[in-house]
This record gives C-alpha cells, structure tokens and sequence, in this order.
C-alpha cells in the first residue's frame, strides 16, 4: 500500500467533518417536520372523537395537514426527509391507536383493532404514495407536485382507512367487532344513491381534504419560501 501524500490525512479529516456537520444539521431540520407532524396526528386522533355535523368530526379538519408537512419537507430537504417525517407521524399513530385500545368508551375501546390497523395502513400508504408523487413532478410548476401528490394521497388514504374500519366484506379482520351501524343503509350524504353509511362518512371526508388540498397551496408556497431563504443562508 502507497504512502498517503503530505497533507492529505489532514484533507480527508475536513471532508469528514464537513459531512458530519451536515449530517447534523440535515437531523437537525427535521425537528421542525417531525413536531408538526407528530402535533398533527395526536390532535387528530383526539378531535376525531367530536362529531362536526352529521358526516364528519372535528379530526376531518387537521388531519389533511399532514400532506402539508410532507410536502414541504420533500420540497425543501428531500423524499429521503420526507419518508423519515413520515415514519416518525406513524410512529406516533401507533402510539395513539395503543393508547386509544386501553381506553373504554360508551361501547367498547375507543380504538378497535380494526380502527387502528386502518389508521396505520391508510396513513403509511397515503404518505409513501405522496412523497412518490411529488417526487415524481417535483420539477414541474410548483403546485402541481403538492396538489397532485395530496389530491391522490388523500383518495388513497380514505378509501383505506374507512373500508378496513367499516366495510362488511373485511369483518374477518375482527369479527368481534361490530360495524353493523357503519353499514345502515342510507341516502348518500343525506341526498343521494342508498349506500352504507360509511361510505357517506369517508366521502364527506374525502370531500374536505379536496378542499383543504387547495387552500393549503398558499401555506406550502409560503413556508416553502421562507424555509429555502433560511436553509441556503446557513
């Protein structure tokens, strides 16, 4: 083996701090990510329990956010950013959803087992496939990766999470658990076809993510900017 050149060991020592130091630093722009979506998800999963309406609860309103913030960290830091936020949101659920197991309600455990596996399943799903997306046209006009990749994300998500919780055909998933009042047989959203009433329940939900998908494009635009000008000042 060759003798390494005067000064190099002393090269090779810079270039490894300089990569220690923005492995540190990328860390540390996490925090940020990770707080919004673990606020994100413990909020949701607490005002999901307050009715907002007859189709709706409370939870319907913060949890589309989630999108947001993964959208701003694959934007400003990354996909690989994007999924570590991602990860540490279902983390959080799955915390929650134990939490919500050990708890009784009017009947039963506030979270089924079926509730919780909807939940986790919905959301790692939802998310990975949004990171995906974005990922793919990040290099188009810049609301069509958040918009596209939410808009998609979102479908994915409520189709998953209120047909594992709800919908008869998957009762073996639980079979002690009764989803008999999620399958009434109801107009839907009060006014159309007769369907289960689950299905009014996650398109009321879907209905609101559309929307905030929307009106969350000036919030991404915004922090995005602002996010860049800091990271590019550091």
């Amino acid at each position: 083996m060759e003798p390494c050149p005067p000064g190099s060991e002393a090269a090779v020592g810079q270039v490894a701090a300089t990569l220690s130091k923005r492995a540190s630093d990328m860390n540390r722009s996490h925090i940020p990510g990770i707080l919004a979506m673990a606020a994100i998800v413990v909020a949701s999963n607490i005002l999901v329990q307050f009715l907002f309406g007859q189709w709706l609860t409370w939870g319907a309103f913060t949890y589309p956010f989630a999108f947001l913030v993964t959208d701003v960290m694959n934007r400003v830091y990354g996909a690989a950013s994007a999924r570590r936020v991602v990860f540490a949101g279902f983390v959080v659920g799955v915390m929650c959803s134990l939490v919500g197991t050990q708890i009784s309600g009017e009947f039963g455990p506030l979270v089924t087992l079926r509730v919780a596996l909807a939940s986790g399943t919905a959301f790692l799903v939802a998310q990975m496939l949004d990171v995906a997306i974005f990922s793919a046209l990040r290099e188009g006009k810049w609301w069509r990766a958040p918009l596209a990749s939410t808009l998609v994300g979102s479908a994915a998500d409520t189709a998953l999470f209120f047909s594992i919780a709800f919908s008869l055909q998957l009762g073996w998933i639980d079979p002690t658990n009764d989803v008999a009042w999620a399958n009434e047989q109801l107009p839907l959203l009060g006014a159309g076809p007769m369907m289960p009433l689950w299905v009014s329940l996650g398109t009321a939900d879907w209905l609101v993510k559309l929307s905030l998908a929307i009106v969350a494009l000036l919030p991404f635009r915004l922090i995005v900017a602002q996010m860049l000008t800091r990271r590019d000042s550091a």
